[in-house]
């Protein structure tokens, strides 16, 4: 991930809390996390990144402190006092079956929603699921989805599920796999036009972490954010 530039975006207060928010990330190794690392780092409303991680990420900067941990989900005393979490953490379900694709989505992340649920009650979280996740559906993964984001709506939190579509990713954000770095590489020529021709289908790195930080700040109602709102979302921030 491309170090963020020192200087930072001024947005004001953060529903009057003077000291900026401190901002809990998971999946900051990933591309879509390492974008919204770079936006809390580079916006004035955030006083402290905490990066969970399995290994360092190799960025530093005065507002982030990376803890390094195998089990994402115990963080210990790093998830007490956070005002919002940003998840990202997940893997593509090919290749692999349902039971394994579960232990990997459903179980991660509602494990990580409930220590942040006990930790920090009433906070926000925001988890990235994907446009057609449903509950309901025939596909596995949508459906493994569509109940983890059930699961953690139903916590005491106050909570978001993320649905972008396609990800352009900008500033040095790469995706953790040859496959899908190569896959990435393939299409950068073509973001521009796709942005153009379907609006309401792409969006970027940068955006999907301008928009999470408007959201917890006031900028949505709790639930599905589409792409359409995810764009939208990071125009105000």
């Amino acid at each position: 991930m491309r170090e963020p530039e020192p200087a930072g975006r001024s947005l004001g207060r953060v529903n009057g809390m003077a000291d900026g928010l401190i901002v809990l990330v998971f999946g900051a190794s990933g591309m879509v996390g390492q974008g919204v690392v770079r936006e809390c780092l580079l916006d004035e409303r955030v006083r402290e990144v905490r990066a969970v991680v399995r290994r360092p990420l190799g960025t530093h900067h005065p507002k982030l402190r990376t803890v390094v941990t195998e089990d994402l989900a115990t963080a210990g005393e790093h998830l007490v006092g956070v005002d919002a979490t940003f998840d990202s953490a997940g893997v593509s379900a090919n290749g692999l079956g349902e039971a394994e694709y579960r232990r990997l989505t459903y179980d991660l992340t509602v494990g990580i929603a409930r220590a942040v649920a006990d930790a920090s009650p009433g906070s926000a979280f925001v988890y990235v699921s994907g446009v057609g996740t449903n509950r309901d559906s025939r596909f596995m993964w949508a459906r493994v989805k569509g109940e983890t984001e059930d699961a953690v709506a139903a916590l005491p939190l106050r909570s978001w599920s993320f649905r972008p579509a396609l990800i352009q990713p900008l500033h040095g954000a790469r995706p953790a796999t040859r496959f899908y770095g190569a896959v990435y590489a393939a299409l950068r020529p073509a973001f521009p036009l796709l942005s153009r021709l379907f609006p309401r289908g792409v969006t970027s790195t940068e955006a999907v972490g301008r928009a999470m930080l408007a959201a917890v700040t006031g900028g949505a109602p709790q639930g599905v954010v589409t792409t359409a709102t995810v764009n939208a979302l990071a125009r105000t921030a």
